[in-house]
């Protein structure tokens, strides 16, 4: 007959998350004022590069803060670019 209590180890029902998932974190919104023909040159860029123009700006932002010194230091990396390696 079950209690409904775990036993001492924790386990139960309980999972820990698996460490080689990456749970994407809460993305900022934001405005970018920006002149069309940087714009287009941007969307040129990314295209090239396969990526949408956001990624484009973020890889672009994250490249700056890099150089700078200023990137922080718990950012997420850029996802890979393409389709997820299938699992074997």
């Amino acid at each position: 007959m079950s209690t409904g209590s775990t036993d001492s180890s924790g386990s139960g029902d309980r999972r820990s998350p698996d460490p080689t998932t990456r749970v994407p974190a809460a993305r900022k919104t934001i405005a970018l004022r920006i002149d069309p023909a940087v714009y287009e040159a941007l969307a040129r860029w990314a295209a090239d590069d396969l990526r949408s123009v956001n990624a484009q700006i973020e890889v672009l932002l994250r490249r700056c803060l890099h150089d700078a010194g200023r990137a922080p230091r718990e950012v997420a990396p850029i996802p890979r670019r393409g389709r997820p390696r299938r699992e074997l």
